[in-house]
């Protein structure tokens, strides 16, 4: 396990010395990369494997030909002590600011919006690249003319880009303000084939993303569903190689279902769902029902179906028989085998695509990454029901993790980075009937990728502009808060976070104000960084996909749990508590009055 790092019990001593180190030759975005060394630690036990900037040259020579010699906590830290202590910045951009038309919606609004990111410091901006929009007018047809008018003005105005291969509709979710189906061409194969969407138990179609079951079946106009991904991002690549070359272009985000989100659409609020229902799973379509039956032949048990005792999208797990607390089907033998089946085909889902897009950007300086829901309803509850409903087969405690396979997929894929979301979210805001408890799911999922070596960010689910909110997402950030080189070791942390999402709202008054200090916080105190590498987060060439891991080998990480590695009660970084929401109070009034 983790032990607690040193700057947990000085947290007043660090918040002293951070204010004599700031980032000197990054203060400008026109600054050029300086050059940095960097390692990896060998990995220990109980310790995730972080990069962070390594000594200066005289210090490693003399590491290497003297004993060690315990040093004293740094007084006056330096400037490379606290860069590898900085999580980038990126925030998310309206769902519909390329339109279903296909335009670019109020450009001059947008690049006021983007100068004052970059006047807080702010990293960059993460876009949906929408399916339904770049190849709405027919297969293989692809318009990529607003995307491009959109990535050179976030050039132009001095940010940097994460896109999201967006293969999902927009619509009928939790935050979902515009409606942008998956394209019409795709819609019309489902008209004649409703099977190629995921179906509940009750036969209810969804059509915000391709069931699964049809991942390798040639229906839209001969390609597979794989191979509608593929190409699209293929196209993606050819259309968008000045921006990947230039370095625009830093993360590449594949969408891998419902939102965006490596899951089934177990809780569509277009189909009436309401906060904390269980849900429903999602596999009653003809294509996932047969491979269920495959599955369960090849097993020796030809007689074994789909659950039927699962409940209602608005249920509580004792409700049914299937979640119940006391004698559950859930734990049956027949129960387990469905519950791995349906969670693995979600593995391999993600795995194929992933895979595809490891080809496409093969040799791009970009990092590959993939969402996962913060499903933190029921979390409590013996069953884990929503999680389960949405392929998370996770059961807590030392029973199953449902999280650390999936860590160990997207390890293999160059070490894609695992994207978590509710990071902004404290169980005792949550209400005590859905026995829910986000940060206890945060710090398993977190922990999950840092045991699997790779890189983990964070993001928040509903939009916050209050100091409680930031708080959080700032402790999830830094869990052991900023740790100094000369303090004990890498400083465990995210290696960039998310906030969701832009708008007017968040870039006035009062709610900018305290935007500005939660990115200078996330920066360690620091000015904005232009060059990933002095934080400790080099972009490299993407390099080929390990070979393919075997899903006994996956599944052993569920099978073995342990726990999650311990996170500080607040963080050392706040943006301010009560006394600041006065003064908060004190300048709005004042701004009132003038105004």
């Amino acid at each position: 396990m983790l032990s607690p790092s040193p700057s947990s019990s000085s947290s007043s001593q660090v918040r002293v010395q951070q204010q004599w180190t700031r980032c000197l030759s990054c203060r400008s975005r026109a600054a050029p990369p300086s050059p940095a060394r960097h390692l990896r630690p060998a990995p220990v036990a109980g310790r995730p494997v972080v990069r962070t900037v390594a000594p200066a040259a005289a210090r490693a020579l003399a590491a290497e030909t003297s004993p060690p010699v315990p040093q004293p906590p740094l007084l006056f830290p330096d400037e490379e002590s606290m860069l590898a202590n900085y999580v980038p910045v990126f925030v998310m951009l309206p769902l519909g600011v390329v339109t279903l038309e296909n335009e670019l919606e109020d450009a001059a609004a947008l690049r006021a919006q983007l100068r004052r990111l970059r006047d807080a410091g702010a990293d960059g901006v993460m876009v949906d690249v929408w399916w339904g929009v770049v190849e709405g007018a027919g297969p293989a047809r692809y318009e990529w003319r607003a995307y491009r008018e959109l990535f050179a003005l976030v050039r132009d105005e001095g940010l940097k880009l994460q896109a999201i291969m967006s293969f999902h509709a927009c619509g009928g979710n939790i935050g979902d303000a515009v409606n942008i189906p998956i394209p019409q061409w795709v819609r019309e194969v489902g008209d004649a084939d409703p099977d190629v969407f995921y179906t509940s138990c009750s036969g209810a179609r969804n059509t915000e993303y391709l069931t699964i079951g049809v991942d390798d079946e040639p229906l839209f106009y001969g390609r597979t569903a794989i191979q509608l991904y593929a190409d699209f991002m293929k196209s993606f690549r050819e259309n968008m190689a000045d921006f990947l070359d230039s370095g625009l272009i830093v993360d590449i985000e594949v969408g891998l279902g419902p939102a965006g989100e490596l899951r089934y659409p177990s809780y569509p609020e277009s189909q009436g769902w309401v906060f904390p229902g269980i849900g429903q799973f999602q596999c009653y379509d003809k294509y996932l029902k047969a491979d269920f039956k495959a599955a369960a032949t090849a097993a020796g048990h030809p007689e074994w179906d789909l659950p039927r005792d699962a409940g209602d999208y608005n249920d509580a797990p004792d409700d049914t028989g299937f979640f119940a607390a006391e004698g559950g089907t859930y734990l049956t033998e027949q129960s387990r085998f469905f519950l791995t089946w349906y969670s693995t085909k979600l593995i391999e889902h993600g795995d194929k695509i992933l895979d595809e897009a490891n080809k496409v950007f093969l040799g791009c300086r970009v990092k590959l990454a993939a969402k996962v829901s913060g499903i933190h309803w029921w979390y409590r509850h013996p069953s884990h029901a929503a999680e389960l409903a949405a392929g998370y087969y996770n059961l807590g405690g030392d029973r199953r993790d449902g999280y650390r396979p999936i860590a160990r997929m997207l390890a293999r894929h160059d070490g894609a980075v695992l994207n978590f979301t509710c990071a902004e979210m404290r169980d005792d805001e949550q209400p005590e009937a859905a026995m829910s408890s986000p940060e206890g799911l945060v710090r398993q999922a977190l922990s999950a990728g840092w045991r699997e070596g790779v890189d983990v960010a964070c993001e928040n689910a509903l939009s916050r502009y209050d100091r409680r909110g930031y708080n959080q997402m700032l402790l999830n950030a830094r869990p052991n808060g900023v740790v100094l080189s000369g303090g004990g070791g890498p400083p465990l942390r995210v290696a960039a976070v998310t906030y969701l999402r832009l708008s007017e709202e968040l870039v006035a008054g009062k709610n900018f104000r305290i935007f500005r200090t939660f990115v200078r916080k996330m920066h360690a105190d620091q000015d904005y960084c232009a060059d990933p590498a002095r934080y400790g987060r080099p972009i490299r060439p993407l390099e080929r996909s390990s070979p393919e891991i075997p899903m006994d080998r996956l599944l052993e990480a569920a099978t073995a749990p342990e726990p999650p590695f311990p996170f500080d009660p607040e963080t050392d970084m706040s943006v301010g508590g009560g006394l600041a929401e006065a003064i908060d109070w004190v300048l709005d009034k004042i701004a009132w009055i003038f105004t």
